[in-house]
C-alpha cells in the first residue's frame, strides 16, 4: 500500500478497517447487494495482462498419471524424470489416479461451501487474524499489508498436523477436513519422495528433512464478481510452503507466469494441482522453481479452492537451514544465505502479496 500522503494511507486504512470489522468478507458485500466493485478492491488493469494460451495444446502444464506407481518401478522411474522436468520448468504439474476417491473430493468442496454460505451471525464466531489458532476464517490474510488492493475472495484456514483440534472446526466441516487430512498426508508423502528422487536424493531425504511435519489447509470462496476486469482473485504470489497440493472446482481462474506469460491452468476432473513453493526452490539451490500464479476473478461463482500447504514443523521451522549439501559443488555454489524457516514466513507475511518474490530477499 504506498503511502503517498498522510490523508490517503489514513483513508484507506479506515475504509480498510471499516471492512474488516464487518467479519463478513467478499461475500457480504454480495449478500449486501453491490453491483459495482468497491474502490478498495479495484486494481489497475493494465497490470494484468491476459492469459496467452487460449486454444495453445503447447502450453499446458503436465498431468502426471499415479496410476500403478508402487507396482511398476519403470514407470515409477519414468514419473520421475516427468516431475524433474515440470519442477524444474513450470514448478507446476497436476496429477491424475492419486486413489483418493472423488466422492472425497466433492464433499471436501462442499464443505467449504457450505462453511462460507453458514449464516453470518454463526460464520462470525470464527472470524480472526490470531494465526495461533488451529481454525480461523477471514478476508484478505494481508489486509493490513502491502498491497494496493484488495483480493476478491473470502478464506478459512486450518491447521491439519501436528496438533490439530478437532473441537474447534466448525460441524458443517469437520469431518471432511480430518477425512481430507489422511489422504493429504499419504499422498503428500508419496509426492516428497518423488521430489527427492528427482534431486538424484535418496527417496526419503526430503520427508527426514521435516518437509511435511506441518499441514495447513487454506480453504477459498471466490464470489461470483459484478465487474471481474477490475480487480483479482488473488495477485501474482508464489507460495512459502514447500509445496502445495490444490484442488479446484470447474469454474477455473488459476493460471501460472509461464515464459513471461500467463497461462491458465485448466481444472482436471479430479486432479490436484501441485505446485514447488519457495522453500523447495531455497533447499534446492534453484533446480526447482517455485513459479508465480494468480486467479482471475469471474463473473460466475462462487469458485471453490482448497489448497494444502507442506511446511516444517514449529521446531524444525527455528532449525537453520541452507541449500541440500548435496547439490552443491564449485560449479553450483549456494545461490542462498542461510536462514530459518520461522524468520522467512515471517518476513513474507509481512511483506504481503506485493507482486514480489520473498526469495529475493535472501539470495546472496
Amino acid at each position: 500500500m504506498g503511502r503517498t500522503t498522510e490523508p490517503d494511507f489514513d483513508f484507506v486504512l479506515s475504509q480498510r478497517q471499516a471492512f474488516d470489522e464487518t467479519k463478513t468478507g467478499v461475500k457480504g458485500l454480495i449478500d449486501a447487494g453491490v453491483k459495482s466493485v468497491p474502490t478498495l478492491f479495484r486494481h489497475q488493469p493494465e497490470k494484468y495482462e491476459k492469459a496467452s494460451n487460449l486454444g495453445d495444446t503447447r502450453h499446458v502444464i503436465p498431468v502426471i498419471d499415479l496410476a500403478d506407481i508402487g507396482k511398476d518401478p519403470s514407470k515409477r522411474q519414468g514419473l520421475v524424470g516427468i516431475v524433474k522436468e515440470a519442477s524444474q520448468t513450470w514448478g507446476f504439474f497436476q496429477v491424475v489416479n492419486h486413489q483418493i476417491p472423488l466422492s472425497v473430493l466433492e464433499e471436501m468442496k462442499n464443505g467449504v461451501k457450505r462453511f462460507h454460505e453458514l449464516d453470518t451471525q454463526v460464520k462470525k464466531e470464527f472470524y480472526s487474524r490470531d494465526r495461533s489458532k488451529c481454525f480461523l476464517y477471514n478476508s484478505n490474510f494481508d489486509l493490513y499489508g502491502s498491497q494496493p488492493a484488495l483480493n476478491w475472495r473470502d478464506s478459512f484456514r486450518c491447521r491439519l498436523y501436528p496438533d490439530i483440534k478437532p473441537e474447534e472446526i466448525p460441524l458443517v466441516c469437520r469431518d471432511i477436513l480430518l477425512d481430507y487430512k489422511e489422504h493429504m498426508m499419504k499422498l503428500g508423502s508419496l509426492l516428497l519422495e518423488l521430489f527427492s528422487e528427482a534431486l538424484d536424493l535418496n527417496p526419503n531425504y526430503l520427508k527426514d528433512m521435516g518437509c511435511s511435519e506441518g499441514l495447513f489447509c487454506h480453504c477459498h470462496y471466490y464470489p461470483a464478481c459484478p465487474e471481474p476486469n477490475l480487480t483479482m482473485g488473488i495477485t501474482n504470489h508464489s507460495d512459502n510452503d514447500f509445496f502445495t497440493l490444490l484442488l479446484q472446482d470447474h469454474i477455473g481462474g488459476l493460471q501460472v507466469r509461464y515464459q513471461d506469460n500467463w497461462i491458465d491452468i485448466i481444472p482436471v476432473p479430479g486432479a490436484f494441482v501441485v505446485n514447488i513453493g519457495d522453500f523447495l526452490q531455497f533447499i534446492s539451490n534453484d533446480i526447482f522453481k517455485s513459479a508465480e500464479h494468480r486467479v482471475v476473478a469471474n463473473n460466475v461463482g462462487p469458485r471453490i479452492s482448497v489448497a494444502c500447504f507442506f511446511y516444517p514443523s514449529e521446531e524444525a521451522s527455528l532449525q537453520i537451514r541452507g541449500p541440500i549439501k548435496e547439490l552443491l559443488s564449485e560449479d553450483n555454489p549456494p545461490k542462498y544465505r542461510e536462514i530459518t524457516f520461522a524468520d522467512y514466513e515471517a518476513y513474507h507475511l509481512v511483506k504481503g502479496l506485493d507482486g514480489t518474490s520473498t526469495l529475493a530477499h535472501y539470495r546472496i
